[in-house]
């Protein structure tokens, strides 16, 4: 966790002792909020107004007891691909504005969205994404792109598609945020921008009320401060109570596959990740290598047809011909691939990707959890991938890499936690812990006790 910023549960301890007051921390979240480094992390900024509002409505409805609250009367920032009450979901578009299809307001949260407000959490503002979620790098040609609070000097990418919402935690606008995971959406800005980011088995939460990307493999979570906060917004987006484990990293058995996920990493990346290895295994972790071939075959388990390039052209093509020139050219080259792919071979890729998950299932189950970096780089510079045809190649090549170890975890319907796990001054690495479905509690746990060791560095 960034120590200069104080995560939602120390907070949270704060306001109980009457040491902070929800009105200050409010009053803290919109300064940050205005403040450079979340330039461009906003759709729609957090009104002032509205959010005292809501407060005094938290205040009236739980009394003395609003601390008590899983959240608090703290801001969590939304995503603009959620709807919310009242306002324009446009999945940071031109397309769903009023230039193009003209979307009308929402009349209902959306189940996520309701769920944080149940939770007393103050909903703040409307955060910055990849257009319709496309990209894992968080590049957006109508809306400017956040910079990287991570670098003063250079504007790097926050990584994608949950841009913004990563920006307006590292830069301590908001304890949490709402966000979705298709390949990696929550987990690689996470790991760029030095946070934590999970990505819970897909079913756990509804995803009704946000735009869909690929009804296949979108999954709706948060990204925060901490692990003790990830579990914890879990709990509530999930409405559900994570098992808590007595097991120590000593009873930890943790694979890190040989295959794929350690190719090509910059060396940063590679410094951090072993560094990360010599202290859980230092602190007791059981680490081994596992040859994992089988993450060698997504890639061409995948060249003919994905999931998300089909359903989102079929989400998409009735708005392609009349409202084509409001899109990111980049997205649309990605949406208009899905045209031309068959319904044999999207069949041919669900039966390959049943087959490929009961292999790698029965290849990890004796694990608590697999370990890998989280991307294989670390946050270049905005200046070598911005808009412009000119450095589409470069665009589409730092996608894909950033996409490669994070979206395995997708195609295998499981489970992930990015974790801080750089040292010093260096730029943010993510440690990734990851399993197949349903092995969520397992891996939030392993990711406690690994942030804990990492911290003890």
């Amino acid at each position: 966790m960034n120590p200069a910023l104080t995560d939602l549960h120390a907070t949270r301890d704060a306001l109980r002792c009457g040491t902070l007051s929800a009105a200050g921390c409010l009053d803290t979240a919109l300064a940050r909020a205005q403040a450079p480094a979340c330039q461009h992390a906003w759709v729609l900024p957090p009104d002032a107004a509205e959010a005292r509002s809501q407060l005094q409505a938290l205040e009236r409805r739980h009394g003395q007891h609003l601390p008590n609250t899983p959240l608090a009367g703290l801001a969590v920032s939304v995503k603009d691909l959620f709807d919310v009450a009242g306002q324009v979901t446009t999945a940071g578009s031109r397309v769903l504005g009023p230039d193009g299809v003209n979307r009308p307001a929402a009349t209902a949260d959306a189940p996520a969205v309701a769920r944080l407000r149940a939770a007393g959490a103050v909903i703040f503002g409307r955060t910055q994404m990849s257009e319709f979620a496309f990209s894992g790098v968080g590049v957006n040609p109508h809306h400017g792109t956040p910079r990287n609070p991570c670098d003063a000097g250079t504007h790097r990418i926050p990584g994608g598609s949950s841009s913004g919402g990563a920006v307006t935690v590292a830069a301590g606008a908001a304890w949490a945020a709402l966000g979705s995971d298709t390949g990696g959406s929550i987990r690689i800005p996470a790991a760029l921008c030095g946070i934590v980011g999970f990505k819970s088995s897909a079913q756990l939460v509804p995803a009704e009320g946000a735009f869909p990307l690929s009804t296949t493999l979108d999954t709706v979570a948060a990204m925060t401060l901490s692990v003790r906060d990830a579990m914890l917004l879990h709990e509530v987006l999930a409405a559900r109570s994570v098992v808590r484990s007595p097991a120590t990293l000593r009873d930890c058995r943790l694979a890190v596959p040989q295959h794929t996920v350690l190719d090509g990493l910059d060396a940063t990346v590679a410094r951090a990740f072993e560094h990360s290895l010599s202290r859980l295994s230092a602190a007791g972790a059981h680490i081994v290598d596992i040859p994992l071939p089988e993450l060698g075959e997504a890639a061409d388990m995948q060249s003919r047809c994905t999931f998300p390039a089909a359903e989102a052209f079929s989400q998409h093509r009735a708005w392609l011909e009349p409202h084509g020139s409001l899109y990111d050219p980049r997205v649309l080259a990605r949406i208009t691939r899905g045209g031309s792919m068959l319904a044999g071979d999207y069949i041919d890729l669900q039966r390959a990707r049943a087959d490929w998950m009961r292999r790698v299932n029965r290849a990890i189950a004796s694990f608590d959890a697999l370990l890998s970096p989280t991307v294989p780089m670390v946050a270049p510079p905005l200046a070598d991938v911005a808009p412009g045809a000119e450095r589409d190649e470069a665009f589409f090549a730092v996608n894909a890499r950033l996409l490669r170890n994070t979206a395995l975890g997708n195609l295998l319907d499981g489970c992930g936690l990015s974790l801080p796990c750089q040292r010093g001054d260096e730029l943010p690495v993510g440690l990734m812990l990851w399993h197949g479905n349903g092995r969520d509690d397992g891996v939030l746990h392993a990711a406690q006790l690994a942030e804990r060791a990492l911290e003890a560095t």
